[in-house]
């Protein structure tokens, strides 16, 4: 086995280089399961309760986050037809893939089983017409995506942080790409104009796609060999930003058009990541840009590395999930006690 084998290896073992560990996820969430929903609800009192606790800026901290997630200001009732008690959301009743459904359930089950709710399940590139929790919503200049209120959900697979062992002037003056494109408009758009240039290594990751070759998918280690990798947006928000963000190379995209929970649409261009046209017609420009100016470029990732260490907090994260279903129930059923 050569050295950089080794040290792949190592780095995927032992310092965290890789995807979360899925069978580590649902063990925590079938053990929630265990916990009896009665004793979740009477600990919501002393959950909420660490908002009191914190300084002044934490507290003007989470409370925006807590309404950037929920934008509903006014009291909006639910349809019965278009909601459910939260006493069917179980384990045997959920028609949702597993990470949907551990993910919400790891947080409503402190509230009062009675209280009905909306969901929208999956990628969520739409606006709802009733207040639904989801994982994705629109970037929107306005309030008009309000009734989408983000949870963290798919987070199994989309949440993933680690310390990129490369500084960023030892990396590859290239550009990475690696995805499915075949049913991503833009995707296909990036691919069809950097195909074949040297500056670029690019390769289409879905099985289904004639374009796809066996050995081309490259592990997020081998990612991290290249000064510039590309997020690009697939049925929502480009799965990849997050963990981009926190390494040592720079996210390249255009503005996005959707987010969750990281809040895409706080990002800064050209401060936390490298923004391109929609078209990339200047994709090349950018990126020769930034390999004649690497001051300029590493402070880009020292920006992109400040903003993902306010997801690092587990206290902060489990309080304003809790604070922005709070804010949602209140909204919806406003006169529950």
């Amino acid at each position: 086995m050569d050295s950089e084998k080794v040290k792949e290896l190592y780095y995927s073992l032992f310092r965290g280089v890789r995807k979360n560990n899925k069978q580590v996820y649902f063990l925590k969430g079938f053990l929630r399961l265990l916990v009896p929903r009665w004793y979740c609800r009477w600990r919501l009192k002393h959950e909420l309760a660490a908002f009191d606790k914190l300084s002044e800026a934490e507290r003007i901290y989470v409370q925006r986050r807590v309404d950037y997630y929920c934008r509903l200001t006014e009291p909006t009732l639910l349809p019965v037809e278009e909601s459910a008690p939260l006493s069917e959301h179980t384990y045997k009743k959920h028609t949702c893939r597993s990470v949907y459904f551990f993910d919400t359930y790891e947080y409503l089950r402190y509230f009062d089983p009675k209280l009905r709710w909306r969901h929208e399940w999956g990628d969520v590139d739409w606006l709802c017409p009733y207040p639904s929790i989801v994982k994705s919503r629109p970037v929107t200049e306005d309030d008009s995506n309000r009734n989408s209120v983000l949870l963290n959900q798919d987070k199994v697979r989309h949440f993933m942080f680690f310390n990129d062992p490369i500084p960023w002037r030892e990396k590859a003056d290239r550009v990475v790409f690696r995805g499915a494109v075949i049913t991503k408009e833009n995707r296909r758009r990036f691919m069809e104009r950097f195909k074949g240039n040297p500056l670029f290594d690019l390769a289409d990751t879905d099985p289904h796609s004639d374009e796809a070759k066996p050995g081309e998918s490259l592990s997020i280690y081998k990612h991290l060999h290249y000064k510039f990798i590309m997020a690009l947006e697939g049925n929502d928000v480009a799965s990849n930003l997050k963990w981009v963000m926190g390494s040592n190379s720079l996210a390249v995209m255009p503005r996005p058009t959707c987010e969750t929970w990281f809040m895409e649409g706080t990002l800064r261009p050209n401060y936390h990541y490298v923004e391109v046209k929609p078209d990339f017609s200047d994709v090349e420009d950018r990126i020769r840009y930034y390999m004649a100016h690497p001051n300029e470029a590493e402070e880009i990732v020292e920006h992109a590395h400040a903003y993902v260490r306010q997801f690092f907090n587990p206290s902060y994260e489990r309080l304003i999930s809790l604070m922005v279903l709070k804010k949602y129930f209140e909204k919806t059923s406003p006169s529950h006690p």
